[in-house]
């Protein structure tokens, strides 16, 4: 019997928690087609970006949000901002990593965002993204086809979830130690390029998947104009002719992943060059008809620096670290939870603590984790709690909407995005 949207909360709560693989599944399926009856459906923003690349619209920045905990109830925030805000330009995503510690496979993210789009009455297309589905350069270094393969399962089956978003980060084996550029980017533009043609074949019939390709590691030196010519020759060398290529590039203009942390457990402030980013946005709108340039590790900037990235012509910009951070340090965040936490992460991960660390560093770093190891307790956070947490997330998600240049989208990507629905 299906589901309706009164027993959406009930129904989510199952695809995440209830006993068996094959009633999880079950869920998730109901929910996808409880959610394609309320004309809300997983998409690519292929076709907007596309837009972008042909100049037709410009100096808006998509954010792409990863949730790593309280997945229904965040993303319920994101779509009551998005609703206030007419915002239609914006992107869930979740990254190879946080697949791993946060305990949540593609498909039960993916039930997570559909169920809270049915809750809040979102309608319309609804971007799904996998970010940083990244080579493991020690792994490839001794098993180059065991870890290729590996990808190439999680792209498959984020596929068949309804993720019609996927970036392909083959930056980590980037190897600075060759002479030229050509050479440096040469691992990295043969595996983006095989993992492009592979998508090409995999993507459901009638769509053609966002696919995103990355020159620079985020926290390693700022990428040049130079790295984007030197991939790009290489990446369409590979790809060769009559293959869609990458959309947009994700590239290093000095952020970090979380930020960086001081002793006190505060943030160091950032230093991003939004001269180097314009530039290579610049780049790969005009000489490769890309959307632009993308931006890692920007959730911890200051709120004044947000509205520079569409003044500067980015693509996309992705968010992670601030979302986590509103929710532990909220002071509605059970004091008993927390404690319970820090005390697991100090006994199950302290060999991953630095020498000269402080605990302060130790827990800002390694709590992430706890969204995983503690789903259960923190999916069922006191109601006022939840409530509280929830309406600090819409107000946060309603200012980068602002900042960022999306609000009033609704119409832009009707005008591009066509309504290509998945058989997920």
């Amino acid at each position: 019997m299906a589901i309706s949207p009164e027993q959406i909360d009930a129904a989510i709560e199952a695809a995440v928690f209830a006993t068996g693989e094959e009633a999880r599944r079950h869920y998730r399926r109901e929910i996808g087609a409880l959610a394609q009856s309320q004309g809300i459906y997983p998409a690519s923003i292929q076709g907007l970006y596309e837009a972008a690349g042909k100049g037709l619209y410009r100096n808006k920045t998509v954010p792409a949000m990863n949730l790593r905990g309280m997945t229904y109830q965040v993303a319920r925030a994101v779509f009551r901002a998005a609703l206030k805000n007419k915002v239609g330009a914006f992107i869930f995503e979740i990254a190879r990593s946080e697949i791993g510690y946060t305990k949540q496979s593609p498909g039960e993210y993916a039930a997570c965002v559909l169920a809270a789009a049915v809750k809040e009455g979102f309608r319309g297309p609804v971007f799904i993204q996998g970010d940083h589905y990244q080579v493991n350069a020690g792994k490839f270094s001794t098993e180059p086809d065991k870890e290729l393969k590996a990808i190439e399962d999680l792209v498959r089956e984020s596929l068949e979830a309804g993720f019609l978003n996927i970036d392909i980060d083959a930056s980590t084996i980037v190897d600075l130690t060759q002479h030229t550029l050509d050479k440096q980017q040469e691992n990295n533009c043969r595996i983006t390029a095989e993992m492009t043609k592979f998508i090409r074949r995999m993507e459901p019939e009638g769509v053609t998947v966002s696919v995103g390709g990355e020159i620079g590691e985020v926290g390693g030196r700022n990428s040049t104009v130079e790295d984007l010519r030197a991939f790009m020759t290489g990446y369409r060398k590979v790809l060769g002719s009559g293959v869609k290529g990458v959309s947009k590039i994700s590239v290093q203009t000095g952020t970090t992943h979380g930020g960086v942390v001081l002793p006190d457990g505060s943030l160091a402030k950032v230093e991003l060059d939004f001269k180097v980013l314009e530039e290579l946005s610049r780049v790969a709108r005009d000489e490769y008809g890309m959307a632009g340039a993308v931006q890692h590790g920007a959730s911890t900037l200051p709120e004044e620096a947000f509205s520079l990235f569409p003044k500067a012509g980015t693509a996309e910009v992705h968010l992670a670290t601030g979302f986590q951070n509103i929710i532990y340090d909220s002071p509605y965040f059970p004091k008993e939870l927390m404690d319970k936490i820090a005390g697991h992460l100090v006994n199950n991960y302290s060999h991953e603590a630095k020498k000269g660390e402080t605990r302060e560093q130790f827990l800002y770093k390694t709590r992430k984790r706890a969204f995983g190891d503690f789903k259960k307790e923190i999916w069922g956070l006191p109601e006022e709690s939840v409530k509280a947490i929830g309406d600090a997330l819409e107000s946060r998600f309603s200012l980068l909407f602002r900042e960022l240049n999306v609000v009033n989208t609704v119409d832009l990507v009707a005008k591009y995005v066509v309504h290509q629905p998945s058989s997920a």
